[in-house]
């Protein structure tokens, strides 16, 4: 069994008060015997107002986090896996995720690939890609406690393409942090999930935002770890942030790739 550690936050647009947050879930991840912490997108900073979070990530000491961060695993001897965090990239940011080895190798990255656009019934619009580049590909952590990790981040939930790609590198699993608006959590959540471990045939862990945030949004919860059979093994709510565990046996997945052959049986469809 690998234990992993899986951080619910409410995170706000402080990124020392976020950090924090983070460095107290991977002591307490580590003293519960995890290997991975597991943090939802936009941990180090959740802010919708464009002007002040720009003047928040061009302060001097917030392009350390990454370096703090990669601290804080060989600290604690525990990986983290951040969800995401508003990154400079060019003339725009990137929503880029983190991988941080407890070994103190370099972190892998991946930025997010599809945009979030678009006018809700709620009255809400989000327009991600006004600020934000896109990334080009996928991106697998070769070597962690949890085998092969497929890197996800939130939107891209909902293009199954992504998750052939990376069900065609055999991972063995994928994080899919998220900040899920509530009308769209409560729709569509559990059951895109669910259905990206089964056809994946792979191990989900998608650590979420929840709660009212101090930039005035409100995010669903639900933080989730699935089997590879489609099997919720945790659930944290979507009422209070906190630190979850599960326990998950590496075996489930051939298991479930002999009994449900399809990765082998894939066949290339053309358009």
């Amino acid at each position: 069994m690998t234990r992993i550690a899986v951080l619910q936050m409410t995170s706000g647009i402080d990124p020392e008060e976020n950090f924090r947050t983070i460095e107290r879930a991977a002591v307490d991840a580590g003293e519960g015997g995890a290997g991975i912490l597991f943090t939802p997108e936009m941990s180090l900073l959740l802010d919708r107002d464009r002007q002040r979070g720009a003047a928040t990530i061009a302060h001097s000491g917030y392009a350390h986090f990454p370096e703090r961060l990669s601290e804080v695993a060989a600290n604690t001897g525990v990986d983290i896996a951040l969800g995401s965090m508003p990154f400079p990239a060019g003339e725009k940011l990137a929503n880029r995720a983190y991988y941080f080895p407890a070994c103190g190798a370099e972190p892998v990255t991946y930025d997010k690939m599809h945009m979030f656009d678009v006018d809700l019934a709620t009255g809400e619009s989000w327009r991600e890609s006004n600020a934000y580049a896109a990334g080009d590909n996928p991106v697998v952590v070769e070597h962690t406690p949890v085998g092969r990790l497929g890197l996800a981040i939130c939107y891209d939930l909902r293009f199954p393409a992504l998750f052939d790609a990376l069900g065609r590198q055999q991972c063995d699993c994928i994080s899919i942090p998220a900040a899920f608006t509530v009308p769209t959590g409560k729709a569509h959540w559990h059951v895109l999930q669910r259905a990206r471990a089964i056809e994946a045939s792979a191990f989900v862990v998608a650590a979420a935002q929840v709660g009212k945030h101090a930039d005035g949004r409100t995010t669903y919860g639900y933080s989730l770890v699935i089997d590879p059979w489609g099997e919720v093994l945790l659930d944290m709510g979507g009422e209070e942030a906190g630190l979850g565990f599960a326990d998950i046996d590496l075996s489930r997945i051939e298991e479930v790739r002999a009994q449900v052959p399809s990765l082998a049986n894939r066949r290339e469809i053309d358009n």
